[in-house]
């Protein structure tokens, strides 16, 4: 019989609750599904385990029972990427849900390298990988930021060698899950606390290599993306020559090994006194060469003659000063004799045509009253005063009276 809807008045027994979701997920049916294989472990022939989901928090468990597991890859193991067919199994008695395996494949590397492929143009049309993003290591860093597994190879490698190098240098070391489902968290946190850390000049990200499928997480999405977001530059040394993972692309150095890494970030000590004594012994020989050219140039200078007697310059303009002197005394007396003479020719000439001259030789000037000089007699009426004008002075006469000098020359002539 059809079961209504629960209600407070009449609620499902929890077997009819069990029933119901026991059929629903039937017709669900079997699906494929693609994941990460987190836990593995066989029991009686049997295999129970956990998948993950590839990019969100998400995980399901797995039963394999032995009929299944003879028919699927023997080399399955904890950390593989597979697909997997599984039909969803509710529990009625116990209230668990699992799923049941039908089938499970690795996932093809053709498949994994296309995507990878895809997310790396992706990033790099973004301009996650360009060079110009790419920041450039401080010359001697007093803290390097260090993620990589505890106690690996890897750290002892670039510890060793950084030390080795520089013996100062100091570390901040956090370490990290390289491979497995746990990497890219580990990874990602660690990028974003040394970040963070103003103390740390740069980041090496250091791994001891490995196979493809164990490098896989460091060519996640999110890491790389958290890797570009730094400010402190960062050192990828997670593979060989042979890998590429994108966090190598964007990161700001790839080193091939942790000890490259180590070298490429630490200056070594004995090279760089060397190379500061180098420096000094060429500072010094060019400062000696200066010197001596100095040394030279001044001893040139000496030897001028302006330098050798201080009077040189002196005694030599003197003479020469004094003739200069000596003529032009001469040309301005000669100058001054020209313009005496001049000055006097024209000082007799000026003499020679002034009325004071005429009057000086005996000659008068006759005016009428109005001022005008008398040219004609009859300009003077008889009876007119007259003023005349003569050497020693003015005098003034009538018109028309008789000189007594001609009267007497009359009555002589009588």
């Amino acid at each position: 019989m059809e079961v209504g809807p629960p209600t407070l008045e009449s609620p499902w027994p929890v077997a009819t609750l069990s029933s119901k979701i026991r059929g629903w997920i039937d017709r669900l049916g079997t699906a494929w599904v693609e994941g990460e294989i987190t836990q593995w472990g066989a029991s009686g022939g049997n295999v129970y385990g956990k998948l993950k989901d590839l990019n969100e928090d998400a995980t399901i468990s797995f039963t394999i029972w032995s009929s299944v597991k003879s028919r699927i890859p023997a080399d399955l193991k904890q950390g593989d990427r597979v697909i997997a067919a599984v039909k969803p199994n509710f529990w009625v008695k116990g209230g668990t849900l699992t799923m049941q395996v039908f089938d499970m494949r690795h996932v093809g590397l053709g498949d994994l390298l296309e995507r990878l492929e895809r997310l790396r143009a992706e990033l790099s049309a973004e301009g996650l990988f360009a060079l110009d993003r790419k920041k450039p290591l401080p010359f001697l860093p007093h803290c390097i930021g260090l993620i990589t597994g505890k106690d690996s190879d890897a750290e002892k490698d670039v510890l060793r060698n950084a030390q080795l190098r520089w013996p100062q240098v100091r570390f901040r070391t956090i370490h990290a899950a390289v491979q497995g489902e746990r990497t890219v968290a580990d990874v990602t946190a660690a990028l974003r606390t040394l970040d963070a850390d103003p103390e740390v000049d740069v980041i090496i990200v250091a791994r001891g290599g490995g196979d493809f499928q164990n490098l896989l997480g460091f060519s996640d999405e999110t890491l790389v993306r958290t890797a570009a977001a730094c400010v402190t530059p960062i050192v990828s040394a997670i593979g060989h020559e042979a890998d590429r993972p994108l966090l190598d692309e964007v990161a700001d150095l790839r080193a091939s090994t942790p000890t490259d890494a180590a070298k490429r970030v630490v200056p070594d000590v004995a090279e760089e006194l060397v190379r500061v004594q180098q420096a000094r012994t060429r500072i010094g020989v060019r400062l000696t060469h200066m010197i001596a050219a100095e040394i030279d140039r001044i001893g040139h200078l000496r030897t001028r003659p302006s330098l050798a007697s201080p009077t040189w310059i002196v005694d030599s303009r003197a003479e020469e000063l004094t003739r200069f002197v000596a003529r032009g005394a001469e040309l301005v007396e000669r100058t001054i004799e020209r313009g005496a003479t001049r000055t006097a020719e024209l000082r007799g000439q000026l003499r020679a045509l002034s009325p004071q001259g005429t009057l000086d030789r005996g000659y008068a000037i006759v005016q009428l009253p109005g001022g005008a000089v008398l040219r004609t007699p009859e300009e003077a009426p008889a009876g007119s005063a007259l003023r005349v004008t003569v050497a020693g002075g003015s005098l003034t006469a009538i018109a028309g009276q008789a000189d007594p000098a001609d009267s007497a020359s009359d009555q002589d002539d009588k």
